[in-house]
């Protein structure tokens, strides 16, 4: 996508007015990024953006980014929004439910943590009925509406530094630069070192590669989810503390404050 099209957008799409119109100033919008990768959790966040301001210059749909803009954009939008909420569904999780409903799960944690309630949420996609919230869909909404823009670029920053992290971990199959998707090293990777803990065997073609099917199937990942913070990157080895604003591990949602995934 050509960058005059990415610096352009400086306005509140139809969709995002007509839905202020009809339900009220607060729209949350929601994207999830990494339903596609052979490895890593699906990442969703909800963002709901000041009604009365001006949309951010340069916010896009997040592919169509270079990652420095994404980095720089990501922490404009954390300054700027009225509430975000990150959700994140487990490796685990998506080989149990498929990775179809482990993204909803995601995208319903991601507005369970929205600190207010929104009058009304617009999705990436097609509707969602099990999503349980009341939403408009938009297809291709996250290049179409400010909002769901907002949220694709802060999920995907998300998600690609949890990768990164668990990169230096499992450095073989080259996580820091394909983040989990089923490039030639990643590929070179499992035919040398077999699968971890973080590959969804689900999506594992077991008559062309073989793998070690007998490591341990609980995934239990101790990295935080929220990061927006310029320096929380060099935060992410697996052993840190955990943030208040939760992280992926295999704890049930009897905690408020914690996310199942």
């Amino acid at each position: 996508m050509a960058a005059g099209r990415r610096g352009s957008r400086k306005r509140w799409s139809t969709f995002e007015r007509d839905a202020r119109a009809g339900h009220g100033p607060l729209i949350a919008g929601i994207d999830e990024v990494g339903r596609g990768p052979l490895a890593g959790p699906v990442v969703a966040c909800a963002v709901i953006m000041p009604p009365d301001a001006r949309a951010i210059r340069g916010v896009d749909d997040s592919k169509a980014l270079t990652a420095p803009e994404r980095e720089r954009l990501a922490r404009i939008i954390r300054d700027r929004a009225l509430a975000i909420g990150v959700g994140a569904a487990s490796v685990r999780e998506i080989d149990r439910l498929n990775i179809y409903h482990a993204s909803t799960l995601a995208m319903r944690r991601a507005l369970g943590r929205l600190t207010l309630a929104p009058h009304h949420v617009i999705i990436d996609g097609k509707a969602i009925r099990s999503l349980t919230t009341p939403h408009t869909a938009v297809v291709h909404g996250d290049a179409r509406c400010f909002s769901i823009a907002c949220a694709s670029i802060i999920a995907k920053v998300t998600r690609d530094r949890l990768m990164h992290s668990l990169a230096r971990r499992y450095p073989t199959y080259r996580w820091d630069h394909n983040v989990g998707y089923a490039t030639a090293d990643h590929i070179a990777g499992l035919g040398t070192a077999g699968i971890t803990p973080h590959h969804r065997r689900s999506f594992m073609r077991i008559r062309q590669l073989s793998f070690d099917f007998d490591a341990p199937s609980e995934v239990i990942v101790d990295v935080p989810v929220d990061l927006l913070t310029d320096d929380l990157a060099a935060e992410l080895p697996v052993d840190v503390s955990m943030l208040d604003v939760g992280r992926i591990d295999s704890t049930t949602q009897t905690q408020p404050d914690m996310m199942r995934g």
